[in-house]
């Protein structure tokens, strides 16, 4: 089922959220459609557009909005979906200090890798094989990333989630599906 983004009152990007439940807010009159898909969801009585982006009419107040979470598309998103160690097209989960040895599975220590860096790397420190890091591993920053990290993405959503750091994320995403 195709997913809708859902703006806050202030353009703000609040989430994700399938079809049906974009198709609810707008008939209910709590929100509406910006952007519409190009397809029609027909009833009985009668054929309306199928959203791509809605703005809720009234202001949702988001009482705290924590780190991005790590999802391994997220991982993959945020290094281009490139080794960090080689370059190569990454296949891979890897801890830069392994968790056997203490490392903390969190942002700034988790990095995307190829399956052979992965495995030639094994639980071993990066000082141990004389390894360097292409970048060094940071949590994401932006709203434009909470979106992207659900998987979802439209084109039509590109304007609206410019001006939340969209612009690196989705480039970085755009690279690994090229």
């Amino acid at each position: 089922m195709p997913h809708v983004l859902v703006l806050n009152a202030s353009y703000e990007p609040l989430g994700v959220v399938p079809l049906r439940r974009a198709l609810v807010l707008v008939l209910e009159n709590k929100a509406m459609c910006l952007e519409e898909s190009g397809a029609y969801m027909h009833s009985a009585t009668c054929t309306v557009p199928a959203p791509s982006v809605v703005r809720l009419k009234r202001f949702v107040r988001v009482p705290y909005r924590g780190p991005v979470p790590l999802t391994r598309r997220a991982l993959f998103a945020r290094d281009g979906g490139r080794c960090m160690y080689c370059g190569g097209v990454a296949t891979s989960v890897d801890h830069v200090i392994p968790k056997s040895r203490g490392g903390q599975h969190a942002w700034e220590n988790v990095v995307a890798s190829c399956r052979r860096c992965n495995h030639v790397k094994a639980d071993r420190h990066l000082v141990e094989i004389g390894w360097r890091l292409r970048h060094k591993p940071a949590p994401p920053t932006g709203l434009a990333w909470r979106i992207i990290g659900t998987g979802h993405r439209d084109p039509r959503w590109l304007p609206y989630l410019q001006p939340f750091g969209a612009d690196e994320a989705l480039a970085r995403i755009e690279g690994i599906s090229a």
